[in-house]
């Protein structure tokens, strides 16, 4: 077998011997480089595979009107959109086989548009002084990417640095001989929830769409993972979605850090997707366990899930703007959509004599959803909640009516 390339890329002016480094660990494990500068200012020591005049040119710009910026932030900005342009075109002609990307904070902001250019399933490795910092938002981050931290590297090679830099060139490599990509052998359903002591829909939804011959693809809620949904919504991954979890746009709302991004419940709507969406959860908002209460969310009833996770319930009015905002994202899409409105309630606990049952806060989501739907949206109301088998059949139902009508392949 052919041992797989890496692409590594990085500013070869001032990170040379850093990236050599890189190189060099990939090629001793069996590897082969292939090697891209994305400088501006100065030259490498070496010429690397893809120059840094063909990044610029392939950004639409050149290394001379970057320096005529005269800010290194535009500048870099104009070696992104040529890197991330370039990545997506080398790799669809088969000249790598995953990447790695060394930087601090201005390389890091490179990477992350890079590695977004890339579909799920290649390897993605950043190596950044800013790994893991709340400085990256969620909406950066792609998929399947790692970061690893760039311990004690800032300025010039050392034997603290080589233990980070050298972990990475082995994990992309290893990666890269590893990975199973993602199957075309049948058609995806992307579906949104969260584990089954809370939602259960998916417990028999999925078992009854791969009989019809499709994979269910099932995310977790958590920000990251509707990050991932988003994220391949956005490359028309899915034959539909099932997004019935949504909590992470309320999180986005009330100003939670748990979130998916201002994009959450767009993709899917752009691409022409068949949408069936829901109310998983939809009255709480997530919030980082061990941070203050955002403003919004004082004084209310808290729960903590874990050490990590707290969940805040919502009040009537901030359940009719979570209502609102839905309909205004849904109100967008391309593409059909309905809305699987379970009158008697969208989580385990909301149940009557449950302990997170609000009936006055449910009558009002109920309420601004009928107020608010979108005429593009069509709104099915169903007597039962969101856990019942009812549910469940409802949602097989319209999926095998979509697929009667050739609206789902």
């Amino acid at each position: 077998m052919t041992e797989p390339t890496i692409l590594v890329v990085g500013t070869y002016d001032t990170k040379d011997a850093e990236l050599s480094y890189l190189a060099g660990v990939i090629r001793a494990q069996g590897g082969r480089v292939l090697t891209m500068d994305v400088s501006v200012l100065g030259d490498p020591d070496r010429p690397t595979d893809i120059s840094k005049h063909e990044v610029a040119e392939a950004g639409g710009s050149s290394i001379e009107a970057a320096i005529a910026h005269e800010d290194e932030n535009l500048a870099m900005q104009d070696m992104a959109r040529g890197a991330a342009t370039l990545a997506a075109r080398y790799h669809v002609e088969g000249r790598f086989d995953g990447v790695i990307v060394l930087g601090g904070s201005m390389g890091t902001d490179l990477a992350l548009d890079l590695c977004s250019a890339l579909p799920l399933g290649v390897p993605k490795y950043i190596v950044s002084t800013v790994s893991f910092s709340p400085l990256i938002p969620p909406e950066r981050l792609p998929a399947d990417v790692q970061m690893i931290l760039w311990a004690g590297g800032l300025y010039g090679l050392n034997s603290v640095c080589k233990a980070s830099l050298s972990q990475a060139a082995g994990a992309v490599l290893g990666a890269a001989r590893a990975v199973e990509k993602p199957s075309r052998d049948r058609p995806v359903i992307g579906m949104m929830s969260f584990g089954k002591t809370v939602l259960r829909y998916m417990v028999d939804l999925k078992p009854a769409l791969e009989e019809r011959g499709y994979e269910v693809a099932v995310f977790h809620a958590t920000g990251m993972g509707g990050r991932a949904f988003e994220s391949l919504a956005a490359q028309g991954a899915f034959a539909a979605v099932m997004d019935f979890a949504p909590q992470e746009v309320g999180n986005h709302i009330m100003g939670s850090s748990v979130t998916a991004g201002e994009d959450r419940m767009t993709n899917a709507g752009k691409t022409g997707t068949p949408q069936m969406v829901s109310i998983g959860c939809y009255d709480l908002v997530d919030i980082v366990g061990w941070q203050p209460v955002p403003a919004p969310l004082q004084g209310q009833e808290v729960h903590a899930h874990n050490r990590l996770i707290s969940s805040v319930m919502m009040t009537p009015d901030q359940r009719r703007e979570m209502a609102r905002a839905m309909c205004d994202k849904l109100a967008t899409a391309q593409g059909p959509v309905s809305f699987l409105l379970p009158l008697q309630g969208g989580n385990e606990w909301d149940r009557p004599g449950g302990v997170l049952s609000d009936p006055e806060g449910l009558a009002a989501f109920i309420d601004e959803m009928r107020r608010s739907v979108p005429p593009n949206v069509e709104l099915v109301e169903l007597d039962c909640h969101i856990n019942d088998p009812a549910f469940t059949a409802a949602a097989l139902d319209l999926f095998d009516s979509w697929r009667a009508k050739g609206l789902v392949a």
